[in-house]
């Protein structure tokens, strides 16, 4: 609904002025001027100054932590070699479209502050929860609405280009208030938890949905053995991985929604999700504060403990290691992996 008000308000009443008949020479100035074009999307650039119009980098002896707020998710991009970090920001009822992307290095510290987020012209980002990068885009599950306490929610995938920082479409689904976690194949399609929706819980509320690259939406899991399902990944046989939070089950599944397996972290109320080429599993805690291992054909094994509500991981492979965003700490757990 926002969204709709802007327009509106910003709406151009048409003016018919016939020749001759235009006697006021102010109006007739103010009727010539030409419509401003749309200003270019700018990203924000490595944290630095400026001075007299000139950037100057911040210089490489100097570490700078802190930059994210209230996230939820991370993303490695291979390119650049830094960690991708959508920050939720503040609730959509406190302030709409607070949302931005910070890119920190991988000893944790700051390369880009908001480097999605710090022009917010044609920028909409409300509320980012799980996040993928794939063939140079990042998908980020996001929502609608929410601006009042009683507004309801609609999940939206929001698409950015990762050499720009440009918005580069966007997915709406209607058929859910929000989606937590995200996994994107190769071909664009994005398959999506649904944890749970407002009001009395049911069952039926856990899903998976699947999303075509062309929006076609489709309830591909619904309802056992998904338990307030969270975090998803593909893994190397291209099958789906699901956590649930509402147990210490993580599921295997076909592209078509078939149980293949089912195996066990060492806590409940799991969160995060990471596959390593090697078919290791590694799952995070978000209630209970712990990382288990799971080695292929190996039970699980704790190798973290304590952590502050680990929400959705990535893997830095540029470093070998797992970062872990904290939810409402306002920081990233990171943690070695040999």
């Amino acid at each position: 609904m926002q969204n709709s008000t802007r327009s509106i308000m910003g709406m151009l009443v048409p003016v018919v002025l016939l020749a001759g008949m235009v006697t006021n020479p102010a109006l007739a100035q103010e009727t010539s001027k030409a419509t401003p074009a749309a200003k270019p999307f700018v990203a924000g650039r490595p944290l630095g100054v400026m001075q007299k119009g000139a950037y100057t980098p911040m210089s490489s002896n100097v570490k700078v932590y802190g930059a994210v707020v209230n996230a939820e998710s991370c993303s490695y991009d291979p390119v650049r070699g830094l960690i991708v970090v959508p920050n939720r920001g503040a609730e959509q009822h406190e302030t709409p479209n607070d949302g931005f992307v910070s890119l920190l290095n991988h000893d944790g510290s700051v390369h880009t502050a908001r480097w999605i987020g710090q022009d917010r012209n044609g920028l909409t980002l409300n509320h980012p929860l799980g996040s993928d990068i794939v063939n140079g885009i990042l998908y980020v599950a996001d929502r609608d609405g929410g601006t009042t306490t009683t507004e309801p929610t609609v999940s939206v995938i929001r698409k950015f280009n990762m050499t720009t920082g440009a918005p580069a479409g966007e997915l709406r689904q209607p058929q859910s208030p929000g989606l937590n976690d995200i996994a994107v194949a190769a071909d664009g399609t994005i398959y999506g938890t649904q944890t749970r929706v407002p009001g009395p819980s049911d069952p039926s509320h856990s899903k998976v949905f699947k999303i075509t690259a062309q929006g076609a939406v489709s309830e591909l899991i619904v309802g056992p053995p998904l338990r307030e399902p969270n975090g998803i990944a593909l893994d190397n046989d291209g099958n789906l991985v699901v956590v649930n939070i509402a147990n210490n089950e993580v599921l295997t599944f076909s592209l078509d929604g078939k149980l293949l397996k089912t195996e066990h972290a060492v806590q409940p109320g799991n969160d995060g999700l990471v596959i390593l080429k090697d078919g290791t599993k590694y799952v995070s805690s978000v209630r209970e504060g712990g990382v288990s291992r799971i080695r292929p054909g190996q039970p699980a094994e704790l190798i973290a403990s304590g952590i502050p509500s680990p929400a959705s991981m990535c893997y830095d492979a540029g470093a070998n290691q797992l970062v872990i965003p904290m939810n409402l700490n306002n920081g990233v757990a990171l943690i070695p992996l040999r």
